[in-house]
């Protein structure tokens, strides 16, 4: 009996490291494809962009 657990015992070791790096896989997120864009499309245009007003217009403070 004793003989088996420890035949059995590589085995399992081997089983759950596999599984490990199983989970690893699966559970990752899906890398992009090569022919992916960079950027999305965008589909519907803002009718009415709000302007920008002050410093955030790129205006340069008088010094």
């Amino acid at each position: 009996m004793i003989a088996v657990a420890v035949l059995l015992l590589p085995a399992m070791g081997l089983l759950l490291f596999m599984m490990d790096r199983f989970e690893n896989r699966v559970a990752a997120a899906p890398k992009r494809a090569r022919h992916a864009r960079q950027s999305h499309l965008r589909l519907v245009e803002d009718p009415d962009p709000t302007p920008v007003v002050g410093h955030e217009a790129g205006h340069a403070d008088a010094a």
